[in-house]
C-alpha cells in the first residue's frame, strides 16, 4: 500500500513502542489506526516474534499486516549502550512511550521509565505486565493465558463438570492493550490541564478481572463462587444457545421482560409467558431448565435460519455461531467497511479488519502497511537529527540496523 499522510484525531501524537508480540503492540497499533506516528523498535535480525508467528505469507505472518499496520519499524539492539541513548533521545521528543517486558527490564536497560519522565516532563509511559510493577507476584513471567486464569476468566470457560477451556484468541492481552489505551487518552487529557505526564501500570490479570462483572461482590456478599455453565450465563434468564433441525445453533436472548413474552409467543408457549413467576428475571432463574427446554423443544424443529427468522420478525434477539468464513461473506460486514483489502509489496492482496471505533468526523484509517523490519531505521536517525556519517557508524557497528 502507498504511504499516505496520516490522518484521524490522533495526527501528530508521537509514540515510541518498545513492546513486542501482543498487548504492547496492539495497544500502539490502536493509537497508529486514528493517526498517531508510532515508531515501533525490533531487535535487529528476527524482529518482533510475530512476524512469524502463525500462517506465514512470503515469510511474514499475515497477523503482522494487522498488528503493525501504520507503524514505522527501527531495528535497534536495546542491549547496546548507544542504542538506548537513542531511545533516551527518540523519548524525549515523544508524546507516548509503550513497553511490555517483565518488570526491571528497562531499568537493567537504563530505561527507568520514571527517569525518561523526569527527563521529558510531558511523557506517557504505558507497562503492561503480567502482574503489574509492584506486589510479590511481579518478577513471575506472564502471558495472556495466565492473566485470563488469574483474572477468573477461565475458570467460567467450560461445560460444568469439565476442564476449563481457553478463549480461542489472545483475549487477555487485547484487554490489557485496551486498557493501556484508556490510560493513555486519560493521562494525555489530563496533561492539557497540568502538562506533565505520568506512568501507567496495567496488569494483565487485572484488566481480565476488570471484566469479571459482578464476581467478587456475589461471593463477599453470599460466598457463592460462579462456576462453569457452559453456552447459559447464570442468574440471567433464558440466554443459551440451543440445537437447531440442521446441526447448527442459535444464539437467543430473552432475557428482557417484554422480550421474553414475545419469545413465548413465538414458540407457542403463552402459558409461560403469561405466568406471573416468570414475568421477571428472578422468577425465571428458577425455572430456567423446564424454560430452556420449552425453547430446545422449538428449535429443534426448525433450522437455524428458519429461527432467526422467527425471531427477527418478533423483534427477539438471536444470532448465528460464525466462522470465519461466514465474517467474511456478510454483508453487514462489508457494509460496516470491516472487511478491507491491503495490497502486499509483491503486489497480492489480503483481508484484514477493519478500523474500530468509527468516528464520524475524524474516523480512523490505514495510511501504510505493516513494516518490513528495520524499513525506517535511517529516516528516523535523520529526524533525530544524526547525520548520514552517524548513521554510517551505527550501523557498521550493529547498533541499529536498516533495511535489508
Amino acid at each position: 500500500m502507498e504511504t499516505k499522510p496520516s490522518t484521524g484525531p490522533l495526527a501528530g501524537l508521537r509514540v515510541v513502542e518498545l513492546g513486542q508480540l501482543i498487548a504492547g503492540p496492539f495497544a500502539a497499533k490502536t493509537l497508529a489506526d486514528f493517526g498517531a506516528d508510532v515508531v515501533k523498535i525490533e531487535p535487529p535480525g528476527a524482529g518482533d516474534p510475530l512476524r512469524n508467528w502463525r500462517l506465514l505469507k512470503n515469510g511474514t505472518s499475515v497477523w503482522w499486516q494487522v498488528q503493525s499496520r501504520n507503524k514505522r519499524s527501527v531495528a535497534l539492539d536495546l542491549k547496546n549502550a548507544e542504542a538506548q541513548e537513542i531511545v533516551r533521545r527518540l523519548a524525549a521528543e515523544a508524546d507516548v512511550l509503550i513497553e511490555n517486558f517483565r518488570p526491571g527490564a528497562m531499568e537493567g536497560w537504563g530505561l527507568d521509565p520514571q527517569r525518561l519522565v523526569e527527563a521529558n516532563p510531558r511523557l506517557v509511559v504505558l507497562r503492561i505486565s503480567g502482574y503489574g510493577q509492584t506486589g510479590p507476584y511481579r518478577d513471575r513471567p506472564g502471558f495472556g493465558v495466565v492473566g485470563e486464569a488469574m483474572g477468573g476468566l477461565r475458570h467460567l470457560t467450560a461445560e460444568p463438570g469439565r476442564v476449563p477451556v481457553r478463549v480461542g484468541v489472545s483475549i487477555g492481552d487485547t484487554l490489557a492493550a485496551l486498557h493501556g489505551v484508556i490510560g493513555i487518552l486519560m493521562a494525555l487529557h489530563e496533561r492539557h490541564r497540568s502538562g506533565q505526564g505520568q506512568v501507567i501500570d496495567v496488569a494483565l490479570y487485572e484488566a481480565v478481572f476488570n471484566c469479571m462483572e459482578s464476581l467478587l461482590p456475589e461471593y463477599s456478599a453470599f460466598g457463592a463462587v460462579r462456576g462453569p455453565a457452559g453456552s447459559a450465563l447464570p442468574g440471567i434468564a433464558p440466554t443459551n444457545a440451543y440445537l437447531c433441525s440442521d446441526g447448527g445453533y442459535a444464539l437467543i436472548a430473552g432475557n428482557g421482560d417484554s422480550i421474553y413474552k414475545r419469545l413465548m409467543a413465538v414458540i407457542g408457549r403463552d402459558d409461560l409467558g403469561s405466568d406471573p413467576e416468570l414475568a421477571s428475571n428472578t422468577g425465571r432463574v428458577q425455572r430456567v431448565e423446564e424454560i430452556d427446554a420449552a425453547i430446545g423443544d422449538w428449535t429443534k424443529t426448525r433450522t437455524v435460519d428458519e429461527v432467526l427468522q422467527a425471531l427477527d420478525a418478533a423483534s427477539v434477539p438471536g444470532g448465528r455461531i460464525y466462522t470465519v468464513a461466514d465474517i467474511a461473506a456478510d454483508p453487514h460486514y462489508a457494509a460496516r467497511g470491516m472487511l478491507q483489502q491491503v495490497r502486499l509489496d509483491d503486489g497480492e492482496t489480503v483481508t484484514v479488519p477493519g478500523i474500530v471505533p468509527k468516528l464520524s468526523r475524524t474516523p480512523g484509517g490505514q495510511h501504510r502497511n505493516a513494516p518490513r523490519l528495520g524499513q525506517d531505521s535511517e529516516a528516523v536517525m535523520r529526524e533525530l537529527g544524526l547525520t548520514e556519517e552517524q548513521i554510517v557508524g551505527l550501523k557498521s557497528r550493529g547498533v541499529i540496523k536498516g533495511e535489508a
